[in-house]
């Protein structure tokens, strides 16, 4: 037997202990031991519930515990998460998590705690929910070199994009849907702004390149500029547009390119028909080539199946997993994404526009869609610097030209 501990009795920690109820002799087994949940920690008070004598509001009651070997953390955000799940460690307990935030955060920190006192720090539930992504990276592909990720790793954003692509419904209109849905919270801007791909991707791309990259260095853009004239100039061009996750190791350096924006993804890309609620990860290896994992980035049950199966590698686990590591950086690894080569879609209103185009940027295709107003065109620009991009756009804008949008290339 052993006893477990449960911070937070939220959407995922309800779910932990709905899989453990109706799951349990099957991942007793998987796990060599019964698992008996000891302690759930909640401000909140569950009296109709069957195990409603377990719950604590006292923290400590689980820390000074010596019966309990493994702590479940689902309570999300940094603080007071950071506090209870560094003290668990520094206790001799391990730790399982879905906090995206507070992997994104403090991962190397509270990986070396874990390692210093021989336990267990697993986040498989804060990427891709019940998508099988962190331990196949540092486990299954640990004979490649991993030098590129990109990512559909948030469904919301997701939701919202297939809809505006399949229905022709407005970015206003399918928020409110994916709202309405469940899919998408009162306050969205973690998810329309790209915070939470952005700390997905520092997850993978920490993991991959074997250092801490944090989400303040990284360049973020979300989908709300976003229109229907974009998604029409994209089905013209033979693309759609997904809100990208993207890193890459660049070649002779120890420097990472990574950022988050909504990109034209060809739909000759595995990662174009990943629509609504589901995430796609493409990951390009040195042995393997491109693998993409694929599945429902979040939900109750997907990311409790996830948290539980970190609960049985931590019970199997024989002191910690050494192949799930990578180091603090104090200087950041991100490259300056202004000198990055990029090839972008612009949409302009401007009677000059076509002409500058042609004389700033050189060759560029221009693009059309149905019901094309005369005053508006959209062109995709040869491959450049973002600053270079930056520069002729401000010079198209100083000679009257509006800019409506900017939508970069995933380029395969």
């Amino acid at each position: 037997m052993v006893n477990i501990a449960v911070l937070g009795h939220g959407v995922v920690g309800s779910g932990v202990m709905e899989v453990l109820a109706s799951n349990g002799k099957n991942i007793g087994k998987k796990a060599g031991k019964n698992i008996e949940v000891k302690k759930i920690l909640d401000l909140r008070e569950f009296p109709d519930l069957p195990y409603a004598d377990r719950f604590t509001k006292n923290f400590q009651e689980i820390l000074s515990d010596d019966s309990i070997h493994v702590v479940v953390e689902v309570m999300g955000g940094v603080n007071p998460a950071y506090e209870y799940v560094s003290e668990s460690l520094k206790k001799g307990k391990s730790v399982v998590t879905s906090n995206k935030e507070l992997v994104a955060a403090k991962g190397a920190e509270l990986l070396k705690i874990a390692n210093e006192h021989n336990v267990n720090f697993l986040f498989e539930a804060s990427v891709g929910g019940g998508i099988p992504i962190i331990k196949p990276l540092h486990l299954c592909l640990g004979a490649n070199e991993i030098f590129e990720i990109a990512g559909i790793l948030n469904g919301t954003t997701n939701f919202i994009l297939t809809k505006m692509i399949r229905e022709s419904m407005s970015f206003a209109d399918a928020l409110a849907m994916a709202q309405k849905l469940g899919y998408a919270e009162a306050n969205p801007a973690a998810d329309v702004e790209g915070h939470d791909a952005c700390r997905k991707i520092c997850i993978l791309a920490s993991l991959s390149f074997g250092r801490h990259i944090y989400p303040e260095s990284v360049p973020t853009e979300g989908i709300t500029k976003i229109t229907l004239e974009d998604v029409a100039y994209a089905e013209s061009f033979g693309r759609v547009i997904k809100l990208i996750g993207h890193a890459k190791k660049l070649e002779d350096s120890d420097q990472v390119s990574i950022m988050v924006s909504p990109m034209m993804v060809s739909k000759s890309s595995q990662l174009s028909s990943v629509d609504d609620v589901y995430n796609g990860i493409l990951v390009r290896g040195s042995a393997t080539g491109d693998v993409v994992f694929y599945g429902k980035g979040a939900g109750k049950l997907p990311t409790a199946s996830a948290v539980v199966s970190d609960i049985i590698d931590c019970i199997r686990a024989d002191g910690t997993i050494k192949s799930l590591q990578w180091q603090d950086s104090t200087e950041s690894r991100v490259a300056d994404y202004k000198q990055q080569p990029v090839r972008a879609y612009v949409r302009y209103l401007g009677e000059k526009g076509a002409e500058l185009a042609a004389s700033l940027f050189g060759e560029v295709e221009f693009l059309s869609r149905e019901g094309r107003p005369m005053e508006e065109a959209a062109f995709v620009t040869p491959l450049l610097s973002e600053e270079k991009l930056e520069e002729n756009l401000n010079n198209m804008r100083r000679q009257g030209v509006e800019i409506l949008g900017k939508i970069r290339l995933l380029e395969e």
